[in-house]
């Protein structure tokens, strides 16, 4: 399944590759019939996955986290969504349906899909945010128990005194800068996170693309379900980096 959806998206890339360098018409079409018999059979493949979903989103309800139980939970059955509105597209296309309005249901199916995406981007902040916050509230403690100060000692202190005239600017820039390496230190102690992260937010373009809510061309979209199909391999491949729960 996941290998088609890379060779899906390499035939896109692909195409939009020898639209630029002037390739012959007959190339191209050829590159997009085999993009289209890929999706039509991911399609084909994916005709239980709305069930998946829903028992997936019934074993989120248990999560004992309240935060982490609402963004699976909404994630799951926004995906069972989007998988009944690939269903339909699935019997248009293949013509056991030939009325189905194919660009509305395309159009519920990656709104759907979206907010599932919303969802799992909002699940991996607070994974960060707590994260961030037991790092930052371990490195106090270290501090203590070696009689150290904060990092940058008085140097940090001083640019923000009230009665030093300048000084607020400096000290947001280096507390922005303590953040954001913060952060980079989360993320590679966290593997799994950081490719969910980076997973979700390549998969981002892609129904935002298609709804027309932030047109970004066949390559990036291509580009970055490629990467996404690349790193959803990954996860099959070594299991340890997929995000649990």
């Amino acid at each position: 399944m996941v290998k088609l959806r890379a060779a899906q998206y390499a035939c896109s890339l692909l195409g939009h590759a020898l639209q630029k360098r002037g390739a012959s018409p007959e190339l191209q079409k050829q590159i997009r019939q085999l993009e289209g018999h890929l999706s039509l059979g991911r399609k084909l493949l994916r005709l239980g996955n709305s069930a998946d979903a829903l028992e997936s989103a019934k074993r989120a309800v248990h999560l004992s986290d309240v935060v982490l139980r609402f963004c699976i939970t909404v994630s799951h059955l926004n995906r069972a969504l989007y998988f009944a509105c690939d269903n339909v597209l699935w019997a248009g296309k293949s013509g056991l349906a030939p009325r189905v309005d194919q660009e509305k249901w395309a159009q519920r199916s990656f709104r759907y899909y979206l907010f599932s995406l919303i969802m799992n981007l909002s699940r991996d902040a607070y994974e960060i945010r707590l994260l961030m916050e037991q790092e930052s509230s371990g490195y106090s403690r270290r501090q203590k128990g070696s009689g150290g100060g904060t990092p940058g000692g008085s140097e940090t202190g001083g640019p923000g005194d009230p009665g030093t005239p300048g000084g607020g600017l400096p000290q947001i820039a280096l507390k922005l800068q303590l953040r954001v390496l913060l952060l980079a230190r989360v993320l590679r102690g966290n593997p799994p996170l950081l490719l969910d992260v980076v997973r979700n937010a390549c998969d981002l373009f892609i129904p935002l693309d298609k709804l027309g809510l932030w047109r970004c061309g066949p390559g990036i979209v291509g580009l970055c379900g490629l990467v996404s199909s690349i790193l959803s391999i990954l996860t099959l491949i070594c299991p340890w980096l997929r995000l649990k729960p």
